[in-house]
Formats: structure tokens, sequence, C-alpha cells
């Protein structure tokens, strides 16, 4: 029953915030190593884009970016882990769709990379069209949304083709390096990571065909408004941060900008941290942690990197890209 017209809230309204902030520590469900996204390093150390974003969050609720500790995940387990509370987010190179939306009991907060299903072959087959692929077989992933993608493409385009699905990434990449399969399919940017994984990876090639749309984003259990809350404001805040030209270099320079946008997002002005149940100064901890949007993209993903890819898609709106921040406000 609602009270002066407020709406009733969920059983579970603020319990994660409250048993995070009891154990001390985010636990963040990430790949069990895509480089780029989610990957440790030789000392041991994760990296990654979907990890500065799980940084950046415990940085928020605790002020401490070390605050975190990832759990690595099949995309076949990711969801079971986040339902079982195994994680308090699943910050995991995921496609946002409706079937997931509406039927695993998971909320997405946003979309940190837009993303699409490319297929990856051998230069020496001759490929270069997508239409050429009749007959072939192809190595994915099991749990994930390409084999639905590749049936739809395949079948609509009179294609004959054999899947060959396995549950772990590295599975994938070493049947695909053993010539067990003829493509590699999955998000063009987890090709762009694996390909640096295969024996020879300059001896292969990701077509231009793009087969589908991969929104890729974090998600939190349903149930939970101020848990969501949290996370969706944290991804905007290094996105708005980009927007203002608020980086990790110049942020103590600029809380003490009179721009009224900058002094919201920064905590100088209003309290915003109050609706969230943080402290006013969270996105100014979430940046300092993580950098802005597009510092995370060019350190984990940028043209500089061994993935070198463009921002494209990922640009912000005022670019050409996709990527735009909701305001705080």
């Amino acid at each position: 029953m609602s009270v002066h017209g407020a709406a009733a809230q969920p059983a579970d309204a603020g319990a994660t915030l409250a048993a995070v902030k009891a154990k001390g520590h985010l636990q963040c469900g990430v790949s069990q190593g895509l480089p780029g996204f989610s990957n440790p390093d030789a000392t041991g150390e994760w990296t990654g884009l979907d990890v500065d974003f799980c940084r950046a969050v415990a940085a928020a609720i605790f002020g401490d970016s070390s605050a975190v500790r990832f759990t690595p995940l099949s995309a076949k387990e990711r969801f079971t882990a986040l339902q079982s509370r195994e994680i308090d987010v699943l910050s995991r190179n995921t496609t946002w769709t409706l079937d997931r939306d509406t039927s695993l009991g998971v909320n997405f907060a946003g979309v940190n990379y837009y993303d699409g299903q490319g297929l990856m072959v051998r230069k020496s087959v001759g490929v270069a069209d997508a239409l050429e692929l009749d007959g072939v077989t192809l190595c994915t992933n099991t749990g994930t949304t390409t084999e639905l993608n590749v049936a739809d493409f395949f079948r609509s385009n009179n294609l004959e083709y054999k899947i060959l699905a396995f549950e772990k990434a590295d599975e994938v990449v070493a049947a695909y390096n053993a010539n067990r399969c003829d493509v590699y399919t999955t998000d063009v940017s987890g090709l762009a990571a694996q390909r640096l994984k295969l024996t020879e990876p300059d001896a292969h090639v990701i077509l231009d065909t793009i087969i589908s749309k991969e929104p890729l984003g974090p998600a939190v259990r349903q149930g939970d408004d101020q848990w969501l809350d949290i996370v969706r404001w944290t991804l905007n805040a290094l996105v708005a941060a980009e927007e203002l030209g608020v980086t990790s270099a110049n942020l103590d320079e600029m809380k003490s900008s009179e721009n009224p946008q900058i002094k919201r997002l920064l905590g100088t002005e209003g309290a915003f941290g109050d609706a969230l149940g943080l402290s006013n100064d969270w996105a100014y901890n979430a940046i300092k942690a993580a950098g802005n949007y597009g510092e995370s993209f060019e350190r984990n993903l940028g043209v500089n990197t061994p993935l070198g890819l463009a921002r494209g898609q990922n640009a912000l709106w005022t670019d050409g890209g996709l990527q735009y921040a909701i305001p705080v406000r």
C-alpha cells in the first residue's frame, strides 16, 4: 500500500548497499579474461573497461577504488551468479536484450560499450564478404546472444552452417586456433581482443559485416532500485565528466569551477549523493578512480592499445557517437 501517493518500496530496497557496506567491498562479476574489458595482467591485477567501472562504483560507495573483488565468470554462469547474490554487480561485456531484461530477474544500468557481432576468418581463405560463408563451421561461446544471431543471419541469407559452442572463451580461441572451425564469431570488440591470443594474430581478418546490435553494459538484480540507481549514475557520471571536460588530471582544479553542471557533478553544489545513499562526493571519487569515460576507453581499448579500437559509436554524442549522459540535476 502506498503512503501519500508514494510508490511502495520493494522488500529488497536498500539491502544491497547495506550488504556491500557490511562486508567492506564490492563483489564484481567479470569475464574469465577478455583483454581490454576484464583481464588479469602478469601480476594478477585486473584491468579493462569493465574493471574500471567496478572500481568507480567501489569508489563512489567507499571513497576507495581498491574496495572491490573480482569474480571471473563464464557467459553461461554469469546471470546465475548475479541472481544467487554471489556478486553485487555484473560488469562483463553483457548484451542488453528484452529477454534478459524481463526473464532473468536482472536490470541493466546502461550501455558502456556499443558493439555488434562480427565474423573472423583466416586471411588465407580469401573471403571478403560474409555472404561467401556457405557451409562453414563457426566457433563461439555458449550462453550468449551469438548463436541466435548466427541463426538469424545465415538462415535469412539461405546459407548453410554448423556451430561449435564452448563454455569458456579460451576454449573457443583454442578450437579456432586448431582449425576445428572456419569462422570465429562474437562481438567485434571480443574478436579484436581474442585475436591477440592466436598463434599468428596477423593471419586473421575481421570481416566488415556486422550481423547484430550488441549494447553491452552492467547489470544488477531486480528489486533494489537504490542499488540500480547507484550503478546507473556512476556510469552516467563517467560519461558526463567527459562531456564537461573533467578528467582524472584536472579533477581537483575543476572542483572550483563556476559551471553549475560541474558543481553538481562534483558535489560542490546540491546534495545529489543523499538521494543515492552516498556521500556528496560520490561522483568525484568515481572519476578519480577510473578517469572519465573517454580516459578509460583510450587506456583499455583505444587506438594506442593492442586492440586498436576507434571510438566509433562509443564517441560522445557531440562527436557523432552514441554516448550521452543523463543530466545530474
